[in-house]
């Protein structure tokens, strides 16, 4: 890829390196897909050629910030079911969360739910099925969060809500966080009539709705 684009821009390949290896990563090197992408930054601006410098040049950080093409995130798509089990489960987790998930959200599910994800969603990032943002990881394209969630059937969805939503209401309360409260409704409140709750799990979800409620209303 960077050959290519050194190429193409009548560049040195340290100079495209960078670029490259973003383009690549949005297009997992499929030519069809980077001669549009390319084309589609050039529509855009991100890539233009400076009279006053002569060469071409281009905006990194908004080029790594945009989101996977449709063709792209339709082969991605496709693509997961390709994956190891324990990578398709990791992105199927995330999945639940919609298209991002915070480190801080990831940090109570490895430690008071027991999942391993951290790899798994480096490996996907690494892929191309996700990307690495501030504080977290987001799907690169709708199609794969959709995709994802979508290989999980209405009982495992309303199963995994439950069990991620109770965790996150717990450390919650015990941390006193208000933001994550927010996350954690979220999640218990999308499990659906076919879900039976325990008297403990009901006051807890009745506690962390209420709170949430207050919170949002700025309320103490």
């Amino acid at each position: 890829v960077n050959s290519m684009i050194s190429d193409l821009l009548c560049l040195f390949p340290r100079r495209t390196r960078r670029l490259a290896d973003i383009i690549h990563l949005k297009t997992r090197g499929n030519p069809l897909f980077l001669s549009r992408l390319l084309v589609s930054l050039g529509e855009n601006g991100l890539l233009r050629f400076s009279l006053s410098r002569r060469r071409w040049s281009w905006d990194e950080a908004k080029i790594r910030s945009l989101r996977t093409p449709d063709d792209v995130g339709k082969f991605l798509a496709r693509s997961i079911e390709n994956l190891s089990p324990v990578i398709s489960d990791a992105l199927c987790t995330l999945a639940c969360f919609g298209g991002s998930i915070h480190l801080s959200v990831i940090e109570v599910l490895e430690r008071d739910v027991g999942l391993r994800l951290t790899n798994s969603l480096e490996s996907a990032a690494t892929d191309g099925f996700l990307e690495k943002v501030d504080l977290g990881y987001r799907f690169s394209h709708d199609r794969v969060q959709e995709a994802a969630y979508n290989m999980l059937n209405s009982q495992d969805r309303a199963k995994r809500h439950l069990k991620y939503g109770l965790a996150l209401c717990m450390r919650a309360t015990l941390d006193d966080n208000n933001g994550m409260i927010f996350t954690a409704v979220g999640q218990v409140n999308r499990t659906g009539p076919e879900i039976i709750y325990s008297a403990e799990e009901k006051s807890l979800i009745s506690a962390s709705n209420f709170r949430a409620g207050r919170k949002a209303m700025g309320l103490p």
